[in-house]
C-alpha cells in the first residue's frame, strides 16, 4: 500500500541577490560639475521556513526540491533605493527538524505553531554613487542544501510488534482511520488520532506507529520510520498480543521491543510506559496473562481492542498519567 505520509526530504534553498547600486549624476545650471545621485540597491529576499499546524506531512516538498527568493531591485537615479526582494516562505508541519545537509548542524527544531527560521539570508544591496564613491554591485544571497525531518508530537505513542492490534485500538478510541488487517505491517506510516473522554472533557493525541521488528534500531524494516516519532511522545502505550498467536511469547516480546527502543536512544528508558495486554478475548489469553504478570511484576491493562473490553479502565489510566 502506498502512503502519502512523508517525514524526510532534502531540499535546496537560494536567497535573493542584492540589487546593484546605481551610478547616476544630476546636472543643473547652477553647478559646474554633475552631482552623484545614484540610489542603493534593495536587499535580496530571505528563505524562511514556518511551522504550520494545518500541515501534517512533508509530501509537497517531495516534489518541489528547490526554493528561490526574489532578487533585490537595482537602485535608480535621484537617490531612489531599489525595492527589497520578496521573501520565499516554506510551510512545514509542527515538529520538523531543519538541518544543514552538509554539516548536519541543526538550524532549528520547529515545535510550536508559527515558529519560523531564516534558513538563507538575502544579499545586501549595493551602494549607489551618492556619497561620491563608485557604485557597488549587490551581494549574493546564501544558498544551502537542507534536510527536513519530521518527528510527530503526540501525548501517547502506541508501540508494539506488527499485528498486535494497535490500529484496532486507535480506531476504537479516536476518530482516526488507521488501516486494519491480519497481516504484518498493515500500518506503514504513523497515524495520529485525537481521543476525547467526553464526560470529563479531557482530550489527548495518540500516534499509531508502524510495527517494530528485531534490528529496527539499525533501520531494519520500518525501524527509523517508527523510532523517530516516539521521541516527542510523553508516554508509550506498549501493546502486547497476550493471545501469543503464531507461537510468540508475550514476555520475550516485551523485553525485545524495549531493547530495540533503548538501543536506538538510551533516553527512552526514562519515558513512562503503560503496558497493555490485547486480545484478552481469545482462548488461553487469561492463562498467558497470569504468566506474563508473574514475570513482569508491573501493572498491566488487559483489553480486547476488537470488542471494547477494558478500554474504559485503560483510558482512565492514560488520563491519570498525563494529568
Amino acid at each position: 500500500m502506498k502512503t502519502n505520509f512523508i517525514d524526510y526530504v532534502e531540499i535546496e534553498v537560494k536567497a535573493g541577490k542584492g540589487g546593484d547600486g546605481c551610478t547616476s549624476f544630476f546636472y543643473d545650471r547652477f553647478s559646474h560639475f554633475p552631482k552623484p545621485d545614484g540610489g542603493n540597491g534593495g536587499k535580496g529576499g530571505n528563505v524562511i521556513i514556518i511551522a504550520d499546524e494545518n500541515i501534517h506531512t512533508l509530501l509537497d516538498l517531495q516534489y518541489r526540491k528547490r526554493f528561490v527568493a526574489e532578487n533585490g531591485h537595482h537602485g535608480e537615479g535621484n537617490y531612489k533605493k531599489g525595492e527589497a526582494g520578496k521573501d520565499c516562505y516554506i510551510l512545514v508541519p509542527v515538529g520538523t527538524l531543519v538541518k544543514d545537509a552538509q554539516t548536519g548542524f541543526i538550524l532549528r527544531d520547529l515545535t510550536q505553531p508559527g515558529e519560523k527560521v531564516i534558513v538563507a539570508k538575502g544579499g545586501e544591496g549595493g551602494r549607489g554613487n551618492r556619497p561620491r564613491k563608485p557604485a557597488t554591485p549587490g551581494k549574493l544571497g546564501e544558498g544551502k542544501k537542507l534536510i527536513l525531518e519530521l518527528k510527530l508530537i503526540a501525548d501517547i505513542g502506541l508501540v508494539g510488534y506488527p499485528n498486535v492490534g494497535k490500529s484496532t485500538l486507535l480506531n476504537r478510541i479516536s476518530s482516526a482511520h488507521s488501516q486494519v488487517g491480519d497481516y504484518p505491517f498493515t500500518t506503514k506510516a504513523p497515524v495520529l488520532g485525537r481521543v476525547e473522554i467526553e464526560d470529563e472533557e479531557f482530550t489527548f493525541t495518540v500516534a499509531d506507529m508502524p510495527g517494530l521488528i528485531e534490528g529496527a534500531h539499525r533501520g531494519k524494516g520500518l525501524g527509523h520510520t517508527f523510532l523517530r516519532h516516539i521521541e516527542r511522545t510523553k508516554i508509550l502505550l506498549h501493546m502486547i498480543d497476550i493471545s501469543e498467536s503464531a507461537g510468540r511469547d508475550a514476555y520475550d516480546d516485551y523485553l525485545s521491543l524495549n531493547k530495540e527502543l533503548f538501543l536506538y536512544k538510551p533516553d527512552l528508558k526514562e519515558k513512562k510506559q503503560i503496558i497493555v495486554a490485547n486480545k484478552i478475548d481469545l482462548p488461553g489469553a487469561w492463562e498467558n496473562l497470569e504468566r506474563f504478570s508473574r514475570n513482569l511484576k508491573e501493572k498491566i491493562y488487559p483489553i480486547s481492542a476488537l470488542k471494547g473490553e477494558g478500554i474504559e479502565q485503560l483510558l482512565q489510566a492514560v488520563k491519570e498519567t498525563l494529568s
